[in-house]
C-alpha cells in the first residue's frame, strides 16, 4: 500500500526528531501502522534548517499553507506553537480535509473547543499525545486504557523545569534565582522562562487532562494557577523535615460540588512515588473507581521523547486514515453530544490541606492566639512546629518561625482567617500559605 504522505510545520527541535526517529525505526513502525508512513513536504522560515533536518526528497517551502493545499498531504503535524498563526493553520488544515497531529498544548488548552468542533464537523481527526507530559503516553491512557474508569481524580508533575528547580533547591539548599540562572545555564529553562515558573505550562496541560478525565470542555481560563517563583529555600527545608517534599503539581478533581481544575506548588509526603520524581523527568498519578492508582513516569520534553508522541499519533491516524468518523475514538474520550457540564470550581470553594509559616514575636501567648483563630474559623490542626529564635535569627534573635500543618478546610476560610493573623502585631512578615495534598 501507499505510504501516507506527511507535511510538517516546523522544522526545530520536535521536528527533527520526528525525522530521526521515523528513519531510524520505519520498518517497525509500518508494521504497526499497517503502511507507510513519510514526511514529504516540510515548511519553516529557516529553510536552510529545515533542508539539514530532512534530507533529501524532501520539499523544503517557506509558507505553510503550500503544504495545506497540497492534495497528496494526508496529515498535518503542527510544530510552530503559540496562539497565532498555528491556530489558523490548524483550522485551515482541517477546513482543507486534512489530519493534524499537535504538540501544541497552549493552543488546545485556550481554543481546543473550536478546534475539535471544527475537526468533528469535516471528519479528521486532531491527535495531540505530544502536548502533555512530552513521552509519556497519558492521553492515550485517559483517553483509552481507563475508559471503563469513573477517573475521581489525578495530580501531576508536568513541567520538567521547575521539578529540575525544586529538585535543585531541596539537594543543594539554594535560593529561587539562583538555581532559576543554573537551569537556564543547562538548558532546563528558556531565556524567559515565564510559562513555566509561573505555571501557565503546566496549566495548559491539566487543562487537557481534566477534559478528557471528566468529558468537559477545555477551559483553561477557569484553571487556578500559581508558579514557584515565590517559594524559599527555608519552606522546602521545613517540609522536608515535616516528612513532605514541594512540588508543582496540576490537579484536577471530581467533587459533588464540580471540577477541581488547579496548579501550585503542593507539600506531598516524601513516601509517596510522586515525592520522588526529581530532575526534569514527569510523572502522572490517575485514580480511578476500578483501577485504583496508576502512575505515568518519563520524560517530559526534549527531541526524541517528544517524537515518540508524534509518531504514535500519526500511527493511530494511518491505522484509522479510512475508518468510518463515527468508529474513531472522540478527541476528549467523550462523544461531543455526551459532555458534561460540570461546574469547574473557583478556588475559594477548593477543599485540601495547608501547611502555613508564620514569622512571629518569640513571645508568651503568640502560639495559643495563633491557634485560637484557626479554631475560632474551624479550622483544625494536624502539627506545629516551632523553631528556635536563635536558629532562625542568629543568637540573641527575637523572632521564630512558626510552621503550623491543618488538616482539610475550605479555602475561602482559609483566606478570611488568614488575613485575621496577618493583622495580629506579633505576626512580623508575610504568612507563606503552600497547599497540602496527601495523594492517598
Amino acid at each position: 500500500m501507499k505510504p501516507i504522505q506527511v507535511g510538517l510545520l516546523g522544522a526545530g527541535t520536535v521536528g527533527s526528531g520526528t525525522f530521526k526517529v521515523l528513519l531510524r525505526n520505519q520498518e517497525e513502525i509500518k508494521r504497526r501502522a499497517g503502511r507507510g508512513i513519510e514526511i514529504t513536504m516540510v515548511a519553516d522560515l529557516d529553510q536552510a534548517r529545515a533542508r539539514e533536518v530532512a534530507g533529501e526528497g524532501v520539499r523544503v517551502v517557506a509558507d505553510a499553507r503550500d503544504v495545506i493545499a497540497n492534495p497528496d498531504i494526508d496529515i498535518v503535524i503542527e510544530l510552530i506553537g503559540g496562539y497565532g498563526v498555528a491556530k489558523q493553520l490548524v483550522l485551515e488544515a482541517i477546513a482543507a480535509g486534512k489530519h493534524v497531529v499537535t504538540a501544541n498544548k497552549a493552543l488546545l488548552a485556550v481554543h481546543g473547543t473550536e478546534i475539535f468542533a471544527a475537526a468533528h464537523a469535516k471528519g479528521v481527526m486532531v491527535a495531540f499525545e505530544a502536548a502533555v507530559a512530552g513521552g509519556i503516553p497519558i492521553i492515550k491512557a485517559l483517553r483509552e486504557g481507563l475508559t471503563a474508569n469513573s477517573i475521581q481524580w489525578l495530580a501531576g508533575i508536568i513541567n520538567g523545569t521547575t521539578n529540575f528547580i525544586l529538585s535543585e533547591m531541596r539537594d543543594k539548599g539554594l535560593d529561587f534565582a539562583t538555581v532559576l540562572k543554573e537551569a537556564q545555564r543547562l538548558g532546563y529553562a528558556e531565556a524567559d522562562p515565564t510559562f513555566d515558573i509561573e505555571g501557565v505550562d503546566a496549566g495548559h496541560k491539566v487543562t487537557l487532562m481534566s477534559a478528557i478525565a471528566f468529558g468537559i470542555p477545555v477551559q483553561f481560563d477557569k484553571a487556578h494557577i500559581e508558579g514557584i517563583t515565590k517559594l524559599a529555600a527555608q519552606d522546602i527545608k521545613y517540609a522536608e523535615q515535616l516528612g513532605y517534599r514541594i512540588k508543582l503539581l496540576g490537579i484536577t478533581k471530581r467533587t459533588a460540588q464540580g471540577v477541581e481544575l488547579r496548579v501550585h506548588p503542593s507539600l506531598v509526603p516524601s513516601k509517596r512515588l510522586l515525592a520522588n520524581v526529581e530532575g526534569a523527568m514527569n510523572a502522572v498519578v490517575v485514580h480511578g473507581d476500578a483501577v485504583g492508582t496508576t502512575l505515568y513516569y518519563g520524560k517530559g520534553a526534549g527531541s526524541e521523547p517528544t517524537a515518540s508522541a508524534v509518531i504514535a499519533d500519526l500511527v493511530d491516524i494511518t491505522r484509522l486514515h479510512t475508518a468510518d468518523a463515527a468508529h474513531r475514538v472522540p478527541h476528549l474520550a467523550f462523544h461531543p453530544d455526551a459532555m458534561s457540564d460540570l461546574k469547574v470550581l473557583p478556588m475559594a470553594e477548593v477543599v485540601t490541606s495547608y501547611y502555613l509559616r508564620l514569622r512571629v514575636a518569640d513571645q508568651a501567648g503568640v502560639l495559643a492566639k495563633v491557634t485560637g483563630l484557626l479554631a475560632t474559623a474551624g479550622i483544625s490542626i494536624d502539627a506545629v512546629l516551632q523553631r528556635e529564635a536563635d536558629e532562625v535569627g542568629g543568637e540573641g534573635s527575637t523572632q521564630t518561625d512558626l510552621i503550623i500543618l491543618t488538616h482539610d478546610a475550605r479555602e475561602g476560610t482559609v483566606n478570611d482567617v488568614l488575613a485575621e493573623l496577618q493583622a495580629l502585631p506579633t505576626v512580623l512578615q508575610p504568612i507563606v500559605r503552600i497547599r497540602k495534598e496527601e495523594l492517598s
